[in-house]
């Protein structure tokens, strides 16, 4: 059992480029044409412990399937098959399952190697997936209680300016600046508007709110944002709740005056939002439409909801 730090775990082992290495041994040159200009992509999929004791991925196909989407799009040609990169993030938490008692984290990423240099440079397409024990991202006290937000001053890439479908290394720029100006100003996440000023998405979460009306709304796809694995999750769950789903687009100062806010994403899970902007979100506590898609995605990814166990690949 190795760490990163004193308290998180991470495999002992990557697969890159098709076969296993060692943690030390999974090593890029500096001259990785991906590390200069950002052209890669990746994919955060989680595996949790199930209630029977199993260690099971969520929803491993959809992420396969989003992550060679974003290849495409990249024009980076795949070196491997679909079937070889999901088998691959099985058979890495497979060897290594009895370590992450708490569920893992993995990471496949796609990037252009080492080569030729310059803009137009086309190198051959690396592909690795590690895997480590990463809790809840905005804490578990924000899970519990909701976190505070804040609208960011850097606006979400227009849909000409960035592929919006793709989960791209490069375009995570704009979100780590619009996340560090909303932490050093002692907020947990950013929200980011669109070119016109409607609301996208946080830094790196889709985003869902409750009207007083008891409308939920959540931004549609053709606004610049990712295609969340866990936001369709998400919808699906209210739908078959018999709830009604608005994607339309929202103002910010409709965050103000609604009842509810939370964030999903494969590493928010479902976070709450009980401030935007310091403005107090209803009651300024999770709301009963927050708790029951929390309460149902969690027992979806433990295994304790049938309807949805098409959503699991066991180990």
């Amino acid at each position: 059992m190795s760490s990163t730090s004193s308290s998180v775990l991470r495999s002992d082992q990557i697969w890159l480029d098709g076969k296993m290495v060692k943690w030390d041994e999974g090593q890029v040159h500096v001259m990785t044409h991906a590390l200069h200009y950002g052209l890669g992509c990746f994919e955060g999929i989680r595996a949790y412990r199930t209630h029977d004791g199993r260690l099971a991925i969520f929803r491993l196909q959809e992420h396969i399937d989003r992550l060679f989407d974003s290849a495409h799009i990249c024009m980076m040609k795949m070196p491997f098959t679909r079937e070889q990169v999901a088998e691959a993030c099985v058979e890495l938490l497979r060897a290594q399952k009895e370590q992450f008692a708490n569920g893992a984290y993995l990471r496949p990423i796609v990037f252009m190697g080492d080569g030729a240099m310059g803009l137009g440079a086309i190198n051959p397409t690396r592909v690795s997936i590690t895997a480590w024990d990463w809790g809840a991202y905005l804490g578990d006290k924000g899970i519990r209680e909701g976190i505070r937000a804040k609208v960011s001053s850097f606006t979400r890439m227009h849909v000409n300016v960035n592929m919006v479908r793709g989960k791209i290394t490069g375009q995570y720029v704009n979100s780590i600046l619009a996340k560090r100006e909303a932490v050093l100003g002692g907020y947990d996440e950013a929200i980011l508007l669109d070119i016109s000023g409607f609301v996208a998405e946080a830094s790196g979460e889709n985003l869902f709110l409750v009207n007083k009306k008891g409308a939920i709304k959540t931004p549609p796809l053709s606004s610049p944002i990712l295609d969340g694995i866990t936001r369709d999750s998400v919808l699906k769950i209210l739908r078959d709740s018999g709830r009604e789903v608005e994607e339309v687009t929202v103002t910010r100062d409709a965050l103000y005056i609604c009842n509810e806010v939370f964030f999903t994403g494969t590493a928010a899970e479902i976070t709450p939002v009980r401030e935007v902007d310091d403005r107090t979100v209803g009651t300024g506590k999770p709301g009963p439409i927050t708790q029951y898609v929390q309460e149902t995605y969690f027992r979806a990814v433990r295994g304790l909801e049938p309807r949805y166990s098409e959503w699991l690949t066991y180990i």
